[in-house]
């Protein structure tokens, strides 16, 4: 029973990670991992299982989307769903011994674009501001990082928009559930016809995660976030130390 509990709390935590911060993928592929599942398969199965969780935290948020100006949560829709469908299809083409060696370098990207993603989107939007074109170009390169694995893929959009000069965290945070979960919508579709996902640990996550996503929106308007992101971060840093010592 250690396994079921372990991917449950985990998939809960995830779900509430990603509704008020983000990276809870950090949780649920090591889980997934240390409980046996290949490291492909681990990843695939973990998308899928947070994949209905980020619309729970979308619904949660459905107050507070607004459209950005220049370019509506609309029009990048589409383009979160091509990305996701590129990168979920180059993740099945890659070889588990390469993947293997990559996991540690995206679980790297990963945690500084969580720890450092806001403050390096407000350093430059000192000297840049991206026209409507880049950033629908921007999305699609973030939105393939997604398919592929996604790693703090939604602080990574919400730093590339505050470039485009979008200043408002709580719409920005409710943009970022819907086009995360958009971006999945395709690489789930994509790694179930594949056959790449382990259905049983997959629904437990899923169930869980869901209830961690809509209690996480919840709490998360009155959560102290500079305390929680600190925390998340140094769980991260600490799963990125783990695979590169696995490695």
């Amino acid at each position: 029973m250690g396994s079921p509990l372990l991917l449950a709390t985990a998939s809960f935590l995830a779900g509430a990670m990603n509704a008020v911060a983000g990276g809870g993928s950090f949780v649920t592929f090591p889980a997934l991992v240390w409980s046996g599942v290949p490291p492909v398969a681990a990843n695939a199965s973990s998308t899928v299982a947070l994949f209905p969780g980020s619309f729970a935290s979308a619904w949660a948020y459905r107050d507070d989307f607004r459209s950005f100006e220049g370019v509506s949560v609309k029009a990048l829709l589409p383009v979160s769903l091509a990305g996701g469908l590129t990168g979920a299809l180059l993740l099945l083409l890659t070889p588990q011994s390469t993947f293997n060696a990559v996991i540690p370098w995206l679980l790297l990207l990963g945690t500084l674009a969580f720890a450092f993603g806001r403050q390096a989107g407000t350093v430059l939007r000192r000297f840049i501001r991206i026209g409507p074109a880049l950033l629908l170009g921007g999305q699609f390169v973030l939105a393939i990082y997604g398919g592929y694995f996604g790693g703090a893929v939604g602080l990574m959009m919400m730093a590339a928009w505050s470039l485009f000069g979008v200043s408002d965290l709580q719409a920005m945070n409710a943009a970022k559930t819907l086009l995360v979960g958009a971006t999945n919508t395709v690489a789930v579709a994509c790694f179930v016809i594949a056959g790449e996902v382990w259905w049983a640990e997959t629904l437990l996550m899923a169930l869980a995660a869901v209830a961690g996503g809509y209690a996480g929106a919840r709490v998360g308007r009155r959560i102290a976030l500079a305390r929680l992101r600190l925390g998340i971060t140094a769980f991260n840093v600490a799963m990125t130390a783990a695979f590169f010592l696995r490695a």
